[in-house]
């Protein structure tokens, strides 16, 4: 089953009130952020990304600058724990870290949700790459995809058991649209993918050939370097 397969069986099989109400939540969102077009705002390629240093799930203070010394960086934003969808998209990324990370690229998330609820996700989806918190959304909104909930979908949100004010830690009801963006060492984004729908995902392996070329152009530069 493809990843796309499983994050839509997992809000479109039958389940539990609680977990009922949970899906309709998350389909009306998609909805809202369809008809809104935020999607829209978010950057695209060939935009510089924005630089960020924010703490792990463990509190570690982790910087864009370090992992771009290493290699690319593929960064996915990530709703929370209370989203199965994301769980399953976690879970997909973590099975292709090795292959990511062979191509010497750095894999992480970022999330509105405090440390302590990050340190939950990592255990809960059992990922091995970092999760960061980045509470009150200061860097989710520059790469345009941060949106604020409207009242009516509020009201949906704690009728389903979502409690994000607990959750994210502060009062804003604003979440990061699913989005994954490929960086490429110069602090250029050579990949984006922002998806209102976080049950329409795209395969991470659909990433791999994007990070093939960063390494191969990397390469490339290298042996030039060495000409010289």
């Amino acid at each position: 089953m493809t990843t796309c397969e499983e994050t839509s069986a997992a809000t479109s099989k039958p389940s539990r009130n609680s977990e009922s109400a949970a899906v309709r939540t998350l389909r009306d969102a998609a909805e809202y952020l369809i008809a809104s077009r935020h999607a829209e705002r978010a950057l695209t390629t060939g935009s510089y990304a924005p630089t960020f240093c924010l703490p792990d799930q463990d509190g570690t203070d982790v910087t864009q600058e370090s992992l771009l010394r290493r290699g690319p960086l593929l960064l996915t934003f990530y709703s929370g724990t209370w989203c199965a969808a994301c769980n399953l998209d976690l879970q997909a990324l973590e099975r292709m870290r090795p292959a990511i990370e062979q191509r010497g690229a750095a894999l992480l998330s970022i999330s509105q949700q405090t440390v302590a609820e990050n340190l939950r996700a990592q255990n809960l989806t059992m990922v091995r790459f970092p999760i960061l918190s980045d509470r009150g959304g200061r860097v989710t909104p520059e790469f345009g995809v941060r949106w604020r909930i409207p009242e009516l979908l509020r009201e949906c949100h704690r009728n389903s058991g979502i409690d994000l004010p607990s959750l994210n830690g502060e009062e804003s009801w604003t979440l990061p649209i699913p989005a994954r963006f490929v960086i490429d060492r110069t602090g250029i984004i050579a990949y984006s993918e922002i998806n209102p729908d976080q049950t329409r995902r795209f395969e991470p392996s659909d990433i791999l050939p994007v990070l093939d070329f960063l390494l191969a152009r990397s390469l490339i530069s290298s042996d030039s370097r060495e000409t010289w």
